[in-house]
């Protein structure tokens, strides 16, 4: 937070003292450029169906349901996270079939592709706040540091709320020498933040760019935006359609269900993975988060409703940001995709996995969850501590 001069206007002077975590607004060429976008429609950016982006509840209401003390107590682990000890010695082989995903907790994923290097909405920050003191903290650690990591040929944000867009993370990475593809308007908050211009990809919904080989489309996704005090609707938020020579892969960012899915499938897919919003869903908000059943569903729309490719639960895990059991999305979605026959991964943080393999399950998050109602169900098939579930 900076100081600002008694003389400047009231505007600029209440823009120099805000948190740099807040960002910027888009201004000039830029601002100009979103107004032609046919997407932004008086004045704001608008869903590709209709959305109430508020939750659907009285204060009252929101406060009873948060304070329940027999609920919360299930929002969080009741143990230790087990993360991946070997993220970076297994990271150290390239993959056999081109191919690689690597969960890092939340909605952030390391995907290898093709020989290239793609980070999703990487947030190594310990809270998703636009202040270190305050705001969700993450469960578990980092599976390992940023730094060590290694480099990446291009950086994919979904969208700017603090649980994907995180300016330490940004300003980190803008020291190194990837790219970044956002949606449009997103690019002001990290050119503050020290992103050069040039190496920047602002795209509207369904455009394209070629970065280092691959293609990446932004694709339409049911969100809204905004990290301020005062949310004006001027960045955009999307999906993303990423193809290699020999792999396509699809990362949601948060998203309600919507028809649209099918649409993104048939102009971008089949995809080999998908990388589904399955947590922080919430009656309170219905439209602008997916249910682990409506993950699944998308997932069906993007493969032409056929259950290929696998499917990574993302968005749940290491912030606590709704009112459902913190194990619940991994559990849900498990039964949803035993009864559509669609095949998913559902890997410890900082787990690499690679889609052509069957994927196995084994339930880790089973014995630092809170206490089932009932007990924990058995998935068919068993087979001894582990659960394999595939389209086969």
């Amino acid at each position: 937070m900076t100081g600002a001069d008694p003389l400047l206007p009231l505007r600029a002077r209440l823009r120099a003292i805000r948190p740099a975590a807040f960002g910027a607004d888009p201004a000039d060429a830029r601002m100009e450029r979103i107004r032609r976008s046919p997407n932004f429609v008086d004045g704001a950016f608008r869903n590709p169906v209709g959305a109430r982006i508020r939750p659907s509840a009285s204060m009252r209401e929101f406060a009873k349901v948060y304070l329940n003390k027999e609920e919360r107590a299930l929002r969080a682990p009741a143990g230790t996270v087990p993360v991946h000890t070997t993220t970076l010695a297994d990271l150290g082989e390239p993959p056999a079939d081109g191919l690689r995903l690597t969960w890092m907790g939340h909605s952030s994923v390391l995907a290898e592709i093709d020989g290239r290097r793609v980070l999703f909405d990487p947030v190594w920050g310990e809270r998703c706040s636009p202040f270190p003191f305050a705001g969700p903290k993450r469960v578990h650690p980092t599976p390992l540091p940023l730094a060590a990591l290694g480099p990446v040929d291009v950086v994919v944000i979904s969208h700017d709320h603090y649980d994907h867009l995180d300016l330490p993370t940004i300003r980190a990475l803008a020291r190194t020498e990837t790219a970044f593809a956002v949606p449009l308007g997103v690019g002001a908050h990290l050119e503050r933040w020290g992103v050069p211009a040039d190496r920047l990809y602002e795209l509207d919904w369904n455009e394209t760019a070629r970065i280092a080989g691959i293609s990446l489309t932004a694709t339409p996704a049911r969100h809204f935006c905004g990290r301020g005090l005062r949310n004006q609707q001027h960045t955009l938020w999307a999906s993303w359609a990423v193809a290699g020579p020999e792999h396509r892969i699809y990362h949601s960012g948060d998203t309600g269900y919507f028809l649209g899915f099918e649409e993104i499938g048939s102009a971008h897919g089949p995809f080999d993975a998908t990388m589904i919003q399955i947590g922080a869903y919430s009656d309170f908000w219905p439209d602008i988060h997916m249910t682990p059943e409506e993950g699944v569903r998308a997932h069906l729309d993007l493969q032409g409703g056929k259950p290929d490719g696998v499917l990574l639960p993302i968005h749940w895990g290491t912030f606590n940001l709704a009112f459902h059991p913190w194990a619940e999305p991994a559990e849900r979605t498990m039964f949803a995709a035993h009864e559509a026959r669609v095949a998913v991964a559902v890997p410890r943080p900082g787990e690499p996995f690679e889609p052509a393999d069957r994927p196995v399950v084994v339930p880790w998050w089973r014995p630092v969850a809170g206490p089932a109602e009932g007990g924990w169900s058995v998935w068919p098939p068993v087979e001894s501590a582990q659960l394999r579930l595939a389209a086969d």
